[in-house]
């Protein structure tokens, strides 16, 4: 099935992409979560449409996403999460909590949507997370998460 991507979907395209995808994934996955749409011919001004905006949003230049970079990875950043007395979390961490985390810091504003999170944070202790910043660049940020 063709589709065309409205998000960024991890080892599959761009916002903008027209993909090929199993008839399953498109009407189970991407679909639902509004992640794409269909693809049809006079989807063309669509296609573009999506292209422009995510040039809009995207960090112009290389040297502006290496320095975003070191400035994100320079920073600490500590979540306060409510936990049980062996350190297990009420709940998990989520992408949106490690952008404002970011943000408080001191760190240049990260979009939720450019985290990627290896496995769910349900205890506290360190971690490290990966921001999307460009398409050749990404920051690991040091995440503490400690008991409020």
């Amino acid at each position: 099935m063709k589709l065309i991507l409205t998000n960024e979907v991890t080892g599959l395209g761009e916002p903008g992409d027209v993909v090929d995808v199993k008839d399953g994934y498109a009407r189970n996955f991407l679909m639902p979560r509004g992640l794409a749409t269909a693809w049809s011919k006079g989807a063309e001004s669509q296609v573009t449409a999506i292209r422009k905006a995510r040039k809009a949003r995207e960090i112009a230049t290389l040297d502006e996403a290496k320095s975003t970079r070191d400035s994100l990875q320079s920073k600490a950043v500590v979540i306060k999460a409510k936990a049980g007395d062996s350190g297990r979390l009420f709940g998990a961490v989520t992408t949106t909590d490690i952008a404002e985390a970011v943000a408080a810091a001191g760190a240049p504003a990260v979009d939720k949507r450019k985290i990627e999170i290896g496995q769910p944070i349900k205890t506290t202790g360190e971690y490290t997370v990966t921001v999307r910043l460009h398409a050749d660049v990404s920051a690991n940020i040091k995440l503490k998460v400690v008991a409020a």
